[in-house]
This record gives structure tokens, C-alpha cells and sequence, in this order.
């Protein structure tokens, strides 16, 4: 089957969007109401003294945080994402602590978030170029019921790169939204080796830019 081109915004548009979330801090993001349900409550995004060394590392990541992912806000806590959780490409229950040792993009969509649905071909050349064993683009999604509308999307916009990550009960979104890290689709964490946060973003970016690229280099010391 033929990849379709990204619907709804032109790439130019996106690149826009995303400058102006660097001005706005996110403000281009989908909002989505906390739901009542998932695992949200098993789920910690907690301050955690383990993660304490991270703030010199998210410090050190500002000045590369500017152009097309200037909204990515460093951390400001020593915060753990260790145990957000979600299920693995056959199925399987996996968390953040899975992915110790690597430096992850760990990205929040939906099929119905337009922004979302724009930026995921970027995620996917982001990964293609720079995915290896201490970095990966973790791209979960949370549509709620069955598997079908996301594998749809992935296989129309040839995502060929990405893991297919998948959470249909939000408990990950609800448990970063509890803890003030999201409010809306798409969101993006840049989660360091050893599962603490350096920086998040909500509302999309484009992914494949050389800003982007630049901040995930200087995110694992390449």
C-alpha cells in the first residue's frame, strides 16, 4: 500500500505551530478531559531523589532548546517516569524503567488529535535516523477500544520506524496529567537513562528538524 502524505496541516504549517508553541509554552496542544478510568492510579510520575543529578542534566540541555522545540520546558523537579506504563508491540505490559540505559522521546497520541496525527511522520524520521541503543522514540498511543484505528494510521502514513506502543486505557496520559506534565495531545517528554525527566512539551514540533536532532544529540552526549 501507497504511504498517504500527512493529512490536515501542510509541514509548513506545522513548523509554524511549533514556533509559536515555543512562545506560548504548548499552547497548540489538543485538550483532553481527564477520563475515569485506566490505571492512571497504579501509575506514578513522581518526585523521586534518585533523580536528583537530572537537573544538572536538563540544565544542560536549555540552550538547545530553541527553533522548532523551543517549548520544551526543562524540568524543574527531580521527577521519576519509571513506572507510567503501557503495553509493548506483542501485547506486553512495559514501563519506562523497561527503557534504563537509553535516552527516550516518550511521546503521548491519538488518532483523533489532528496536531498529533500531523507530527507523527517526524517522530518516525526522527527514530529512523537517530534510534540505537541509547536513544528511542517511544510514541504511545491511547485510543480508547481495540487496535484498529491506530494500526490503520500507522500502516496509511507508512509509520515504519516506531515501536507500536499502546495504552487504551489512559492511564499514562492521566497519571502525567495528575502530576502536571500534560494537559492535552500530543505530549512530549524527554526522559534520560535512568527514567527521570529532563524536559516536556505539550503541543506537536517537527521532530525531523535540525533543532530537534541538535537537542537529542546534546540529550545523549553525541
Amino acid at each position: 500500500m501507497t504511504a498517504k502524505k500527512p493529512f490536515g496541516l501542510p509541514s509548513v504549517k506545522l513548523i509554524l505551530i511549533a514556533a509559536v508553541a515555543g512562545v506560548l509554552a504548548g499552547a497548540a496542544a489538543v485538550y483532553v478531559k481527564e477520563e475515569g478510568y485506566g490505571n492512571g492510579n497504579a501509575q506514578t510520575a513522581a518526585l523521586s531523589s534518585d533523580c536528583e543529578g537530572a537537573k544538572d542534566h536538563s540544565a544542560a540541555l536549555t540552550p538547545f532548546t530553541k527553533g522548532q522545540v523551543a517549548a520544551m520546558v526543562a524540568a524543574q523537579k527531580p521527577v521519576s517516569l519509571q513506572n507510567v506504563s503501557f503495553n509493548g508491540p506483542e501485547g506486553k505490559p512495559l514501563s519506562v524503567q523497561d527503557f534504563a540505559g537509553k535516552t527516550v522521546l516518550l511521546n503521548l497520541w491519538a488518532t483523533w488529535c489532528i496536531p498529533c496525527r500531523e507530527e507523527m511522520p517526524a517522530l518516525n524520521a526522527l527514530q529512523k535516523e537517530m534510534g540505537s541503543d541509547k536513544f528511542e522514540v517511544v510514541a504511545v498511543n491511547i485510543d480508547t477500544g481495540d487496535d484498529e484505528k491506530p494500526k490503520a494510521f500507522r500502516t496509511d502514513y507508512g509509520i515504519d520506524a516506531l515501536g507500536y506502543y499502546r495504552d487504551g486505557t489512559m492511564g499514562a496520559f492521566n497519571a502525567l496529567k495528575k502530576n502536571g506534565l500534560a494537559f492535552g495531545l500530543p505530549v512530549t517528554l524527554l526522559v534520560g537513562p535512568k527514567g527521570c525527566l529532563l524536559s516536556a512539551m505539550n503541543g506537536p514540533a517537527a521532530w525531523d528538524s535540525e533543532d530537534a536532532k541538535g537537542l537529542i544529540k546534546a540529550a545523549i552526549g553525541s
